[in-house]
């Protein structure tokens, strides 16, 4: 009997992580797409008139094991992957795509849930179950329901295209990270770099089989070389292999591959009635319309350029008393410490004793415990994929609420970045709330022989961010999974992970958790003092470059067909003009590289960071005028939380808040 195809025999139900081999996947999903086809048949052949529960509700429910089975490989394709895992996703994405293209074409199936939607009136639905039917024929609608045979098969191959390009275009990405590292056998080509990160560099050497040091593009190793190395001529070679990435003519190249995959995108929108790829997608969203995103960039780009060109131009100073005459992005970073230490006088590495990883954890779970009446128990008897990984199980004021898996680590088999990801969805069927298995995937520094993992600052944050998302995952509370934690519109879904970064740089909060590893002295009143008075350092320059992601993101969404004529690289230096502060490199693109947007679900939504910036600081301005921890706002907070996708995004952010969200709150806090 394959391990994957029937309840897990494990605490919760939770994955079998160990007890699956990789030959168990393929025969899995084949087993369990049928199982879900002979589900969604009962639905179609029922001879009882159709009804919500008897085809909405049914269809909500259905293909829960192949869903938790779905997400059980695809996470560990991100998170510790390998070659023969990266080939049976290429196997199993054409067979998903098309068991999900069955079932959104199904014309009996549509024509069941088109009778319920055009019959609504008649049953007397709750908010959750409106929401579930209009988001239930949208989806279909959207997927193709109203389209005839030919063009129903037309876009079953475009959407199967799709999935297999942006998975190949992630693979790339991956692959090209992976493919190139700097040794170096010359202690003193580090100069300036702290000696932790030396020491890091020195055992990546040893694991390598190699004397010295080694520099990756992995970001915990890249990022520290590109703020402290003194040795420019390294800084640019460092910076132009991140550059190249799948970027370089070779193998891993995804040049073409971005031009196929919006050249799909808009076929798909075009058959589906839509001007452009952005137009469909945004009307799913709260931006509703490219023009309105646009607009909200463009603004934005406006308030912030002024305030970007005065902090470079006080960097090309600095640059300048170093007897270079025009300063590269190759050493934005390194002066920008520099900057800080100047203007702040502190270093993220005097900080990192600071914040031992074990540390920050418990202050976000504390934070939770107070807001939210969360503990977390770590659990040794629950299965996981790698021994860095670590299991919570999480309970509210002493019932289960939840499974939490961390994973801090950089690996070989672990895609760079930071996120959230779920296992099983949270939802209540036949009197049970089924509880959600959420996981936070990071790439900290390990711990090496001396020293316990140190965060640098922006680290922390990133763990609050991750852990935001966790939260609105491991809170919600809803009847259907569809519409259950994360499942909201993407520009409201980064709202809770950035809303709880914020507390990262609350005095009264800090003096909690912010203690020496060695000595466990709290973080001196000055060094927080600094902090806060850093926290917008640079934030003319960091929002330009965002604006620039989300800006780059929109015009190749809604202008692909310049691209039949133009390369990747003249068409993102053509749309990034506007925000740029220093030269571009011709040897350099950031698109091919650009994940989010081309393997990750970010198409035509990258401005969604900024956008929820806007309600994140709008959020917290409400927090700090009646106390950071007050109970009556948190308990508010928890209900958008715990929500979901069950009401409009726009409804819930205003019975939270009382109106709606202001760009001021934002625009203050960036700005003063």
């Amino acid at each position: 009997m394959n391990i994957l195809t029937e309840k897990f025999n494990t605490p919760y139900h939770s994955a079998p992580f160990g007890g699956i081999k990789n030959e168990d996947y393929l025969p899995a999903f084949k087993e369990l797409i049928q199982k879900s086809e002979e589900e969604i048949n009962t639905i179609v052949n029922n001879s009882d008139a159709p009804t919500f529960e008897n085809v909405i509700e049914a269809l909500a429910y259905s293909g829960e094991q192949l869903d938790v089975v779905s997400n059980i490989f695809f996470n560990l394709n991100s998170a510790e992957t390998s070659d023969q895992l990266q080939q049976i996703a290429q196997e199993v994405s054409p067979i998903l795509t098309e068991y999900s293209s069955k079932i959104s074409q199904n014309e009996a199936l549509f024509n069941k849930i088109k009778k319920v939607y055009d019959e609504k009136e008649k049953y007397n639905l709750n908010e959750e179950q409106a929401m579930l039917l209009n988001e239930t024929y949208k989806g279909f609608v959207r997927s193709g329901a109203l389209l005839n045979e030919e063009d129903k098969e037309k876009l079953k191959k475009i959407s199967m295209d799709l999935s297999l390009k942006s998975l190949q275009f992630g693979q790339n990405v991956l692959a090209s990270t992976n493919a190139y590292f700097k040794h170096i056998t010359n202690k003193e080509q580090l100069a300036g770099i702290p000696e932790a990160i030396i020491e890091q560099y020195a055992e990546e050497a040893i694991e390598r089989n190699l004397e010295g040091w080694v520099v990756t593009l992995q970001y915990p190793s890249y990022i520290p070389f590109m703020t402290y190395a003194e040795n420019r001529d390294l800084r640019k070679e460092l910076a132009l292999a991140n550059g190249k990435k799948s970027f370089d003519g070779g193998e891993f190249d995804n040049q073409n591959l971005i031009k196929e995959l919006l050249h799909l995108k808009q076929q798909k929108a075009e058959l589906l009635g839509y001007k452009d790829y952005a137009d469909f997608v945004l009307e799913e969203r709260m931006a509703k319309s490219p023009v309105k995103v646009f607009d909200f960039l463009n603004e934005l780009l406006t308030k912030a350029k002024p305030y970007a060109a005065k902090e470079i131009e006080e960097l090309k100073s600095l640059a300048k008393a170093d007897g270079i005459e025009e300063a590269q992005g190759y050493d934005h970073a390194f002066y920008a410490e520099k900057l800080r230490k100047e203007k702040y006088d502190f270093n993220d590495e005097e900080l990192k004793p600071y914040f031992p990883l074990d540390q920050v954890q418990d202050a976000v779970f504390g934070l939770s415990g107070k807001l939210f009446g969360l503990t977390f128990e770590e659990r040794n008897d629950i299965p996981k994929y790698h021994e860095d990984v670590k299991v919570y199980e999480v309970k509210e004021n002493g019932t289960y609420k939840s499974l939490l898996y961390v994973d801090y680590f950089p690996r070989k088999g672990k895609r760079a970045g930071a996120w959230m990801t779920s296992y099983k969805n949270q939802y209540k069927q036949n009197g049970e709330n089924s509880r959600p298995h959420i996981s936070i995937v990071c790439n900290f520094s390990k711990p090496t022989k001396d020293t316990p993992s140190l965060l640098t600052f922006q680290e922390v944050t990133t763990l609050f961010h991750e852990f935001g998302h966790a939260l609105h995952g491991m809170m919600a509370d809803t009847q259907y999974p569809n519409l259950s934690g994360t499942s909201v519109k993407w520009d409201f879904v980064e709202l809770p992970s950035q809303f709880l970064e914020n507390f990262c740089y609350e005095p009264e909060f800090l003096k909690t958790f912010a203690k020496h590893y060695k000595t466990g002295d709290v973080l001196p009143d000055e060094k927080i003092e600094k902090i806060e008075q850093s926290k917008n350092f640079m934030e003319g320059y960091q929002t330009l470059r965002q604006i620039s992601f989300g800006l780059l993101d929109m015009n190749y969404h809604t202008k692909v067909a310049e691209l039949e004529n133009e390369s990747v690289k003249a068409f993102e230096d053509k749309y990034t003009k506007a925000t740029a502060l220093y030269p571009t490199n011709p040897e350099t693109a950031m698109s091919p590289s650009f994940s989010h947007i081309f393997q990750g679900g970010y198409s035509a939504g990258y401005y969604s960071y900024k956008w929820a910036e806007v309600l994140d600081a709008d959020a917290f301005q409400y927090f700090k005028e009646n106390g950071i921890f007050n109970p009556e706002i948190a308990a508010k907070y928890k209900v958008l939380l715990s929500s979901g996708g069950t009401k409009d995004p726009m409804e819930l952010y205003k019975n939270f808040r009382g109106s709606e969200p202001k760009v001021e709150s934002l625009l203050k806090r960036a700005f003063g």
